[in-house]
């Protein structure tokens, strides 16, 4: 992982890697999904229609529907999705009205059965999570420890935590409690290249992604001027979390993106005390 064959493939590889691309047909991403994940791979007409829309206008039909069992399944359809040049949709809930849900190439159902909560851990007041975990669902079990998360969209008792990380989501107590990004504490992740690392922040926080501390290093300037200008800024790029000054936090960053960078496996977030009496 991160190794200089994974992260850049040589000429002949990255030949081939085309080629197959070029030929994989609807037919061999389905045998090849089959053979590689436990969970339902769904090519009818009436799940790819079931999974063409989202809470928006927009009406795009994936070639094929996954639902996986667990992170390893996931995986799987995150390899076969790279090595054939499919395009990679994760959906939670359906609840975007921009059309983030939807794509025209696999479509991940994460809330069939990603949806275990981890350790909940009260000392620390934070709780792991996997993407498909409906954000009420967090609130039930953290409530026997006086906790709960403090972002809460109106989609609560439906959204995902894994649509709430794509999307940074907010909701009315975003004023006490901060985005989704000022609540994430780590992502367990798999980027593009196939890389799984663990997301975090401080000293050595950006190693993982090749290039990447370069890159923040040679554009201080333009990043501290230009990006995170006002506190409501949710989707998008965030780099001003990778600054020095606010942390090195390349989880924080990552959160919004959209699933452009990274699948997010599994989530560690940080829980707050439940108010005594409502204000």
């Amino acid at each position: 992982m991160g190794g200089r064959d994974a992260g850049h493939p040589d000429a002949a590889t990255r030949a081939w890697q085309d080629a197959r691309v070029a030929t994989t047909t609807a037919v061999d991403l389905v045998r090849e999904l089959r053979a590689a994940v436990r969970g339902e791979v769904g090519t009818s007409t009436r799940v790819r229609a079931e999974y063409s829309t989202d809470a928006s206008n927009y009406r795009v039909v994936p070639r094929v529907v996954v639902a996986p069992r667990d992170t390893d399944d996931l995986l799987a359809v995150h390899e076969v999705a790279r090595a054939t040049g499919t395009p990679l949709t994760l959906r939670g809930a359906g609840t975007s009205v921009a059309g983030n849900a939807i794509g025209p190439g696999i479509v991940v159902d994460t809330s069939r059965y990603l949806t275990a909560i981890g350790e909940i851990d009260p000392e620390a007041r934070t709780a792991v999570v996997q993407p498909g975990v409906v954000m009420s669902a967090l609130q039930q079990a953290a409530a026997p420890y006086g906790l709960r998360f403090g972002p809460d969209p109106s989609t609560q008792n439906r959204a995902t935590l894994g649509g709430m990380i794509g999307n940074n989501a907010c909701g009315p107590r975003a004023v006490a409690y901060g985005r989704t990004a000022d609540n994430v504490v780590s992502l367990d992740v798999v980027d593009g290249q196939g890389r799984r690392f663990t997301a975090t922040r401080g000293d050595g926080a950006l190693a993982p992604v090749p290039g990447l501390a370069d890159l923040v290093a040679a554009n201080l300037a333009l990043v501290r001027t230009e990006l995170g200008r006002f506190s409501r800024q949710v989707s998008g790029y965030s780099l001003e979390h990778l600054l020095p000054e606010r942390g090195t936090d390349l989880a924080r960053m990552l959160v919004g993106t959209e699933g452009t960078l990274v699948t997010v496996l599994s989530a560690t977030v940080r829980l707050v005390p439940i108010p005594d009496a409502a204000v």
